[in-house]
C-alpha cells in the first residue's frame, strides 16, 4: 500500500484511469464483434454501418491512449477487408 500522500494520490488515478480504460476496451471489443458477425452471417450493408461506428471507435480509443494508434488502423483495415471480402468486389 502506498504511504506518501503523492503515491496515494497515484493509485487512486491509475484505479480510475483502469476502470475508464477497461470500460472503453469492452465497448470496443462488442463493437468489433458485431461488425465481424456481419459479415460472417453476409449483411454487408450492416457490416459497413457497423464498421463507421467501430472505426469512431477505435479511433478515440488510439487518441485517449487505451490502443496503440497502429493497433487501431490495423484492426480497421482488416475489418473494412473482410466487408470487402464478404461483398465479392
Amino acid at each position: 500500500m502506498p504511504t506518501t500522500k503523492s503515491a496515494k494520490k497515484r493509485l487512486r488515478q491509475s484505479l480510475e484511469r483502469r476502470g475508464r480504460n477497461r470500460a472503453t476496451r469492452s465497448v470496443l471489443k462488442g463493437q468489433v464483434k458485431k461488425v465481424q458477425e456481419a459479415t460472417k452471417a453476409g449483411d454487408v450493408e450492416k457490416a459497413a454501418t457497423e464498421l463507421r461506428l467501430a472505426a469512431k471507435r477505435l479511433d478515440q480509443a488510439a487518441v485517449r491512449g487505451v490502443l496503440h494508434r497502429n493497433a487501431a488502423a490495423r484492426t480497421k483495415s482488416r475489418l473494412a477487408k473482410a466487408i470487402k471480402l464478404a461483398s465479392g468486389k
